[in-house]
This record gives C-alpha cells, sequence and structure tokens, in this order.
C-alpha cells in the first residue's frame, strides 16, 4: 500500500461489505422466523456500517459503545449525517441487547422487519459517504 489513506480505504470498503452481508443474513434470519438473530444481525449491519466510516479516522474501540460514542460525536452531532441515525443507532442496540440476553424477550416479525429496514436505511447513507470517501485520493 502506497500510503495510510489507502489502508484506511481498505478497512472502510471491507467494513462496508461486511454490514452488507450482516444486513443479508438479517432478511434470511426473518425469512426462516428467526425474529432474535434478525434482530441480532441487523444491529451488526449498522454496527459494521459505522465502523466503515471510522477506518477513515483510523479510530476503533474494543467496546461498542465506544464506537457508537465517537460515531455520533463525530459524524452526527457535527452535521454529517443526520439526528435520525443516532435514533436508529439506539434503538437497535437496545433491541439487539434484549434479543441476545433477555430469555424471557419475544421477538415479533414486525419488530423484525422494522429493525431490518431501519439497518437498510442506515447503510444507504453509509454506503454513499464510503463510497464518496473511497474516490478520494
Amino acid at each position: 500500500m502506497d500510503n495510510e489513506f489507502d489502508k484506511k480505504k481498505v478497512y472502510a470498503r471491507y467494513r462496508l461489505e461486511r454490514a452488507k452481508e450482516e444486513y443479508e443474513t438479517a432478511i434470511d434470519m426473518l425469512r426462516n422466523n428467526h425474529f432474535r438473530a434478525a434482530n441480532n444481525r441487523a444491529y451488526y449491519s449498522i454496527f459494521h456500517a459505522i465502523r466503515s466510516v471510522l477506518a477513515f479516522d483510523g479510530f476503533d474501540s474494543k467496546k461498542h459503545s465506544g464506537i457508537i460514542a465517537y460515531f455520533r460525536k463525530e459524524y452526527i452531532k457535527s452535521g454529517i449525517f443526520p439526528i435520525e441515525m443516532s435514533d436508529i443507532i439506539g434503538t437497535a442496540f437496545e433491541i439487539r441487547n434484549a434479543s441476545d440476553y433477555d430469555d424471557m424477550y419475544i421477538a415479533t416479525k414486525a419488530e423484525a422487519e422494522e429493525q431490518i429496514e431501519r439497518a437498510k436505511r442506515f447503510y444507504l447513507q453509509v454506503a454513499a459517504y464510503v463510497e464518496e470517501k473511497l474516490q478520494e485520493s
């Protein structure tokens, strides 16, 4: 690789592909009536989309909360992305946690469909941003 920005581009592209794969997996889980798993994969689509943006900053964290806080501060509060995206992240995080860790949580088809739709909107906005950044030299 010629420079550090080229390396960041590779990470951004890889993470964006991973976000797309998680989104597609969420759809598969929904089709098979695995609503908890669909919620989980929709969240991870959003999470990896966030990480694709943060690749350009060279920022990463072992904690999801660190990734989310940085993205909200640097990209939502600054106006690069709309405030709606913060709500999408928060809701997806809460539902993923409930789906994964709450034994008595009942995930519904309607909820999973909504989470997948929100993940799609999130992904499309991030993908447009990342693709634009990838064109920079």
